[in-house]
This record gives structure tokens, sequence and C-alpha cells, in this order.
């Protein structure tokens, strides 16, 4: 039997504990600059990187000592880091892409609800996710993370709060340092490569058991909360759902965990990738995006009634995503490679149907209870920024709403039998995003503009590449 003495011991350790101000046993956030400086002093951090999600959600910014940024420096950055593609080419002006005459600054300002280490790295360092605006202080609407701060307020506006839960699937590859070469699942603990068929097998987790501690342990260490991980099933394609919560704060968890997720495979020597189609032949990679609303005031689910029964604002949120989504699809699927997950037979909707618990519809309504009702988005793919799926998805709905669009009938079969009702490709994506009028007063067309005029540019960029296809069927046919 423990003595008196050792009884007492995690008593004491918790009274000490507890005489630590909250903000500096939090491993994700600080309320203002001096509780900051705090934090940074106690976790002993030397660096910090000012990060901000780029228009495909890569992380830009600057990197400095944890001194200098808590003495008010002035973070900037170039304007142009908004138009320039994938591969990090400009393109060519257009009467509606046009660069910032002086290519003038733009200012990172730090969200500091955001702060937290970054544990993959050897030196003691911080990350802070940071907003953009002009040199006068105004916020940069074209941005992601404030486009999708502009739709929010847009439901603000009527009293309303959105709430999402993405869950985000991904593939773990070999490394492959060649492009020309096709991808391979990586070998497992087993040490043979994991094959196919293997949705929601424990086994085809377990074979990586070491990489998924790692992602666990880094997420905890950033204060990201997994809700369940699970074998999908492409070989080696895993997904996490992430628990429901406040669109920014999802947004932000998406963007830090697809760049945790990478540091952790990268940390066993094998590549982790959010490509929508990386392998031929295989189930493509999704983002979907479980969404409802509850009013500001009470908590309440918009999308029930009462008495537990299906709102008006429920039927017009569905049938705003049917007729606004295939024209916001540029921005749920932003590649030319997004387009070959979206194929029949492919464990993918290529349709603007919805039904209740039906996996083949674009819009999934899970059996829940009438306080969790939600429409799930099964469109997006992995690759789309999450800051422009979310906002692209939220608008579409919200528009059904003010604007009372009545849903089809919902589908009982299956939906994925016959024509692909979708854009088939991403020039036709764009066009029908420029075509719009809803989206230019949502997004505004400073933000269509520019978007389109980077997504051409990529599509051009993607033209001057040989494939493989060609070279088979071509070289000697044609």
């Amino acid at each position: 039997m423990p003595s008196k003495k050792s009884l007492l011991k995690p008593a004491k350790a918790v009274s000490k504990a507890a005489t630590v101000p909250p903000s500096l046993r939090s491993a994700r956030g600080v309320s203002d600059w001096k509780e900051a400086i705090q934090w940074l002093r106690v976790r002993g951090i030397e660096d910090i990187e000012c990060i901000t999600p780029d228009l495909a959600g890569v992380p830009r910014g600057k990197m400095m000592p944890a001194s200098k940024f808590t003495s008010n420096t002035s973070l900037a950055l170039p304007s142009a880091i908004y138009r320039h593609t994938i591969s990090g080419e400009y393109p060519e002006e257009t009467e509606s892409f046009r660069y910032e005459p002086r290519d003038s600054d733009l200012k990172l300002v730090p969200d500091l609800s955001t702060l937290s280490v970054v544990p993959w790295e050897t030196d003691p360092t911080a990350q802070v996710i940071c907003d953009i605006v002009d040199s006068a202080g105004n916020q940069v609407d074209y941005t992601p993370r404030n486009l999708l701060k502009r739709v929010m307020a847009l439901y603000k506006a009527r009293g309303w709060k959105p709430v999402v839960a993405p869950e985000i699937e991904f593939y773990l590859v070999a490394k492959n340092d060649d492009p020309d070469y096709p991808l391979h699942p990586p070998k497992g603990r087993s040490g043979r490569t994991i094959l196919g068929g293997q949705g929601y097998s424990i086994a085809g987790i377990n074979e990586f058991d070491e990489l998924i501690d790692d992602i666990y342990h880094f997420s905890e260490k950033q204060g990201l909360e997994i809700d369940t991980l699970i074998h999908e099933e492409g070989p080696a394609q895993l997904e996490i759902n992430l628990r429901h919560g406040d669109p920014i704060e999802l947004a932000d968890q998406v963007f830090m965990f697809k760049r945790t997720i990478r540091e952790a495979a990268l940390k066993h020597d094998i590549y982790a990738t959010f490509m929508a189609k990386p392998m031929q032949a295989q189930p493509g990679s999704a983002m979907h995006i479980h969404q409802s609303i509850v009013s500001e005031k009470t908590g309440r689910n918009v999308f029930s009634n009462e008495d537990g029964s299906p709102s008006q604002e429920f039927f017009h949120f569905i049938g705003g995503m049917q007729k606004y989504v295939p024209s916001a699809l540029s921005m749920l699927a932003p590649y030319v490679n997004s387009y070959r997950r979206l194929m029949p037979n492919m464990s993918c909707p290529v349709n603007n149907a919805w039904g209740y618990d039906n996996r083949t519809t674009a819009f999934r309504v899970p059996v829940s209870d009438p306080q969790a009702r939600r429409v799930e988005n099964r469109l997006p793919s992995s690759d789309a920024n999450p800051y422009l799926a979310l906002a692209a998805s939220l608008a579409s709905g919200l528009l059904g709403i003010t604007r009372q669009i009545e849903p089809t009938a919902p589908t009982e079969d299956s939906a994925n039998e016959g024509s692909i009702d979708l854009p088939r490709g991403l020039l036709e994506a764009i066009a029908l995003l420029e075509n719009e009028p809803a989206f230019e007063e949502v997004f505004g067309s400073e933000f269509i503009g520019l978007y389109c005029g980077v997504k051409r540019g990529e599509f051009e960029t993607f033209m001057q590449v040989i494939s493989p296809w060609e070279r088979e069927f071509l070289l000697l046919n044609v």
C-alpha cells in the first residue's frame, strides 16, 4: 500500500501547476502580447515562424528570433505571392487579372490565438498564423483566410454561426525523387508493401504505427485535436477526422495538419501527399466537409425546427449547394489533377444530387439527432486550400437560404450512374466561377479575377508537359 507521503505528491504537483496561468499551460494560443512574451519565455523559444496561406494553401512567411518577434517589428510580404502559380510562375496580365503596379508590401498581422510550438524542429521554435492587411491596416479581402472571414461575416449579420468538421484523406507513398516515375505505396512494419482494399482496416493502420504515433505526438504539442483516424480504400491511404467547430479554427487546423503529417512522414523516410489523385487506378483523396448552422443567441441548430423536423433553412441550404457548388468547383478541386479524382465508380460523387445517408451523392445528410443535423459536402478534394473550400461551400449554402432555393427530391438509389453533372476540367470550372454574378457579390471581383488568372496560368504550365499517355499511344500511331 502506498505511503501517505506518496499519496500527497500528486496533489502537491497539481496545486503548483494551478498557480501557472492557463495561457502558459495551453499548447495553442494566447490572448495578448504580454502573455505571448511569457509563453515564449517559459518554453525557451528561440525562433518564430510567421506564416500565412497563399492561394494554394502553401505556408508563406518569415522566420525571426523570438526577441525580434516581440519587439513590435513590422512584418511584410510582397503582394506578388498571391499572384504566382503552384510552380512559381507569374501568368500574363488580362483584363481581370492584374498585378499591383508597385508590387507593394502587404503586412503580416499575427493571430496570437494560433501560437504553438513547431515540434519537429531541433531548436526550440514556435509558429503563428498571420492575417494580411495593406499598408493602411485594411483587411486584404482576396487572401484566403480573409475571404473565409468575409463569408463568416455574412452569417454573423443574420445572427448565425456556421459549424464545420473536415475529414482529410491522404496517401503515404515511397520516396520518389523523379517526377517521371509513378508513385508507389511504402513498405509498412511488416516489410511488405501494403495493398489496396484496406478500408477501415486496423491492421492497415498498424503497418504505420510509429508514424501515426508521431502524428499524434506532433498534433498534441501544437494543440491540434484529432477525432478519429482510419485506413481508407487505397493502399496506404489514411483519413483524419477533426472535431466540429468554428470554420476559421478548423481551416487553420487543416492548414497545420497538412504540414504536420508531411513532417511526420519525412521523419520515417516516406512522403505524405494530399494530391487528389496520386496513383492511377486507385481512389482519390477527398476533404469532406460536414456543415451546420447555429444561432449565436440560442445555440440552436438552424437546420432543425423546435419539434425536431428539418427546417426550411436546411432545405434551402441544400438547394444553394446544388445550384452554386458546381460554379465554385475550381475552389474545391483547384488543379488539373483534381478532376482525375472526379470519375464514376471511383468512390467519389460526380453529381450535384443530395440524399439521406447516401454516399453516392455530392451532398449527403448523415443520420443524426435534430441538434446534430448537418450536410456533408463530398466534392472537395484534399488538395484544396481549406480556407477557400470552406468559403465556397458555406457561401453556396447561404446563397440558397437568402434566395430561398428549393432542392431537388432526395436521391434514394445510386447517383453515380450515367452522365457526369460537374465540370470535367479546370478551364470549364474557372469559366463557371467567372460567370456566376452571385459569387462576385460574395467574394468580390478582385479575388475572382486573381484566382482565375492564377488557375489559367497553372493550366498553361500543365499543357507544356508531354504525358506518358501521349508517348504511348501517339508516338508511333498517328
